[in-house]
């Protein structure tokens, strides 16, 4: 008989997106060494999902284990563009090293971190080997950001193998769907709906089924779960850039959303296609004035 699970629950907090409850619920007894790392990784990366990238760069001395060494190197990233060079010479100095190089962990990291700097390509050298279904979830997200499904739809394939009621699984599932579009907008749209069903309801799962909605034409239900998902969060950036949208093909204003994502979020894409917008139209008219 397989032995319990006992960090069942923290990985589906973090999976979708209920990053204080999985903060909250993190006191777990009788962890192996093993597990234990992991449970502190889960933990120090819902910190990070939620903006507190100092507490865990004071947390994480140079004592640590890996795996929470890479979470730092994560932190220390998002934490400002001072620290990018740095973190990316880090980043490939312990990728090289053979005794930690093939960390899952580690790896997992270095793919996050070079989907940030849209370097696709040096982000699967570390991640397209998988070994963990986390691996295979973020490989699903590299190949749909490279526009490649069919890629994503291989990785997608390989996770149902391993376990199918996965909740990342589900989730890549769900992602793989918005891509592709058409009918499987409405696969998409069951599958965030039943997270909805069995799980506290987060702004992943809001932002989810908004978007799914919106694909279908249906602007007034995405509103009406954006500004929920606003409730819960109101510096989100998915949730901004979605209200954004949704308040645009309802007719109603969006500044205020996008004021809002300018200032919580400047490096948002939104944001940059905005201001690449404006710039275009600012020369636009001063070549005709």
């Amino acid at each position: 008989m397989a032995a319990p699970d006992h960090l069942f629950g923290l990985r589906n907090n973090f999976y979708l997106g209920a990053y204080q409850a999985a903060i909250n619920n993190s006191d777990i007894s009788a962890l192996s060494q093993e597990d234990a790392i992991e449970r502190d990784c889960l933990v120090y990366r819902s910190y990070i999902a939620l903006g507190s990238y100092q507490l865990v760069i004071n947390e994480i001395d140079s004592s640590a284990a890996t795996p929470l060494q890479a979470v730092k190197l994560l932190a220390l990233y998002l934490a400002g563009p001072e620290n990018k060079e740095s973190v990316i010479s880090s980043l490939h100095e312990w990728l090289g090293d053979p005794a930690i190089g093939n960390n899952s962990t580690l790896r997992l990291i270095a793919g996050i971190i070079f989907m940030h700097e849209q370097d696709y390509n040096e982000a699967l050298k570390h991640t397209n080997a998988g070994g963990t279904m986390d691996l295979h979830a973020l490989n699903v997200q590299i190949f749909l950001k490279m526009h490649r499904s069919d890629y994503a739809e291989k990785q997608l394939k390989i996770m149902q193998q391993i376990d199918e009621d996965h909740t990342l699984t589900q989730l890549a599932n769900a992602w793989l769907n918005l891509a592709v579009g058409g009918s499987k907008i409405q696969e998409a749209y069951l599958i965030f709906q039943d997270f909805s069903e069995k799980y506290q309801m987060t702004g992943l799962i809001l932002n989810g089924k908004a978007v799914c909605c919106m694909h279908m034409g249906h602007f007034d239900e995405a509103e009406t779960l954006l500004l929920e998902a606003l409730n819960k969060d109101a510096k989100d950036a998915e949730t901004l850039a979605n209200l954004v949208v949704c308040s645009l093909h309802l007719g109603k204003p969006s500044t205020r959303y996008l004021s809002q994502l300018k200032l919580s979020h400047p490096d948002h894409m939104l944001v940059k296609r905005v201001s690449t917008a404006e710039e275009n139209f600012d020369r636009a008219v001063q070549a005709i004035a």
